[in-house]
């Protein structure tokens, strides 16, 4: 049995370079398959933790944060989306006009990697993902949340108790200090084994390239 490859992939629900590094470290793993085990948990970055509820129009938060030209904004899309089809992950371009607040969401990925089953946290990941960037869902919408939540086999009704309450929010709050404490600042951020960045949505042959050179390195 090969040792186990720990994965942390620092990110946001909102962030479209972050549904582009997991759909591309999902290939990498595909192609590797039975040369590396690995150990995935999805950590909480807010892009935007101000944000409130009811969001703010897309074009007039990215033209306030980043000084983008309308242009811009249209070739920097353009490019998401050829890469995204490039992996499998369809951008809905046009279905997605505003920012949310994606603390809640985080909330119950913490939660389904407590108590879910073994995979639940990425498939909650990937199912919100796709609400935001393909069906143009808002994050911030506990009944959105709570209809991923059923469609990965989660327990709604825990899911609504843990969203109804402050549950978890300190534990949120201590993983996103951690990581902006030791220097992340964009995401994603997948570190490997506490102590290999890959930073950015990177194509899958480099995330295959890193974790087949780390696995040859616990194997000698």
């Amino acid at each position: 049995m090969n040792a186990t490859i720990k994965i942390d992939f620092v990110s946001d629900v909102s962030c479209p370079w972050c549904a582009i590094g997991l759909k591309s470290l999902e290939t990498a793993l595909d192609r590797l398959q039975d040369e590396v085990q690995t150990d995935i948990h999805f950590q909480p970055f807010e892009l935007n933790p101000d944000m409130p509820p009811e969001g703010q129009d897309i074009t007039e938060h990215l033209v306030q944060k980043y000084g983008s030209t309308p242009q811009q904004l249209e070739q920097a899309s353009e490019a998401i989306r050829q890469r995204g089809a490039d992996l499998g992950f369809e951008f809905g371009m046009g279905k997605r006009d505003r920012i949310y607040n994606t603390f809640d969401a985080h909330r119950l990925l913490h939660w389904a990697a407590l108590e879910g089953p073994a995979g639940s946290q990425h498939a909650l990941k990937m199912a919100l993902f796709s609400a935001y960037f393909t069906e143009g869902l808002s994050p911030a919408s506990h009944e959105v949340l709570l209809q991923k939540v059923g469609e990965t086999g989660l327990d709604t009704e825990r899911a609504q108790a843990v969203l109804a309450s402050d549950e978890f929010a300190a534990e949120v709050r201590e993983a996103e200090h951690f990581y902006t404490s030791h220097g992340i600042r964009s995401v994603p951020a997948i570190i490997l084994n506490d102590k290999h960045l890959i930073s950015g949505g990177q194509p899958p042959e480099v995330f295959e390239q890193a974790l087949r050179q780390i696995a040859a390195e616990l194997a000698q």
